[in-house]
């Protein structure tokens, strides 16, 4: 016999796709992946859901689903995780420079027509036509690929200010030494930074008790994130003031798509309270490499409108 839950059912995503608690499995082996609606990866093919604490916690602040499985519209088209509905950023004005960009500066480059990670270079010189000099960026090793005419996508850091551009490859140079030359910048827009903006997030951490080890032992839920930490909750608290911890996450803006694994210091922590349930903890990052700090910094750029807090640093 039909229910209405059951007329209505077509209308909604694959029901195989989305898991119910009783469909997670605890204490053994993950067969497939579970994925957030988004995409998110909270835990891997392999993985072990510890024990029901854990399992409350998952379905209580994401919407799991199985990562081996596509979820499809109401006309049955696979939905895309990736998508978003970002407000578009209102552009400023500004030459290059405005930018106060340096020779040694640190920027992130990719080529407007593809996706993925940000990937990083240094300024090397400027010329009076507000072309800029730069080092190519390498992947594996190896400098990336570049055409003269394409268009490429820029992050710049300066001191006090997260820069994004778009520039054309004017020349790509192999004497005396490998460098690029690209256009004067298009529209140029400004983040102004202080030592440490932090904004709210909603994003799956995994976290490992034993800072040197490779294993992860639990799912939080990141609460707020900067380029130097972040705050996230937790079923319990799992570390003390001054102890280290393992974390990974992934972060995805449309300057990157960037895995971060890292060790971070706890630098306070307090005990689950009775709204939310939820241990929470404030981490320092360390050991960041220079994409990881670029991806960071990027992903705090693109959400400018949900800053939350201003350090009192310098501007």
């Amino acid at each position: 016999m039909q229910t209405d839950n059951d007329l209505a059912a077509p209308n909604l995503i694959v029901p195989s796709a989305v898991l119910i608690a009783d469909a997670l499995p605890i204490g053994t082996p993950l067969e497939w992946p579970v994925v957030d609606a988004d995409g998110s990866l909270l835990f891997e093919r392999g993985a072990v859901v510890i024990g029901p604490e854990e399992r409350r916690f998952l379905f209580a602040h994401f919407k799991p689903r199985r990562g081996d499985l596509a979820e499809t519209d109401a006309d049955g088209a696979p939905l895309n995780p990736a998508q978003r509905d970002d407000a578009d950023e209102e552009d400023t004005p500004l030459s290059l420079k405005d930018t106060h960009l340096s020779i040694g500066a640190l920027i992130g480059v990719r080529p407007q027509n593809a996706s993925g990670q940000m990937l990083p270079s240094r300024v090397i010189g400027f010329a009076p036509n507000q072309s800029v000099f730069v080092m190519p960026p390498h992947v594996d090793g190896r400098p990336l690929s570049l055409t003269v005419g394409e268009n490429v996508e820029i992050v710049a850091i300066a001191s006090q200010a997260v820069f994004r551009f778009v520039c054309t490859v004017d020349s790509v140079c192999h004497l005396p030494f490998d460098y690029v030359v690209l256009s004067k910048p298009g529209v140029i827009r400004r983040l102004r930074e202080r030592k440490s903006i932090r904004v709210h997030a909603r994003l799956p951490v995994r976290f490992g008790i034993n800072a040197d080890g490779d294993a992860y032992e639990g799912l939080g839920l990141m609460q707020t994130i900067s380029a130097l930490g972040m705050s996230f909750g937790t079923p319990w608290l799992i570390g003390k003031v001054g102890q280290r911890v393992r974390v990974s996450f992934r972060l995805q803006s449309k300057d990157s798509d960037t895995l971060i694994e890292t060790t971070a210091i706890v630098r306070n922590a307090q005990a689950a309270s009775a709204a939310d349930g939820l241990a929470t903890h404030g981490l320092e990052f360390e050991h960041l490499d220079t994409a990881q700090q670029l991806a960071l910094k990027s992903f705090v750029f693109d959400r400018i409108d949900d800053i939350s807090h201003w350090s009192n640093g310098v501007r």
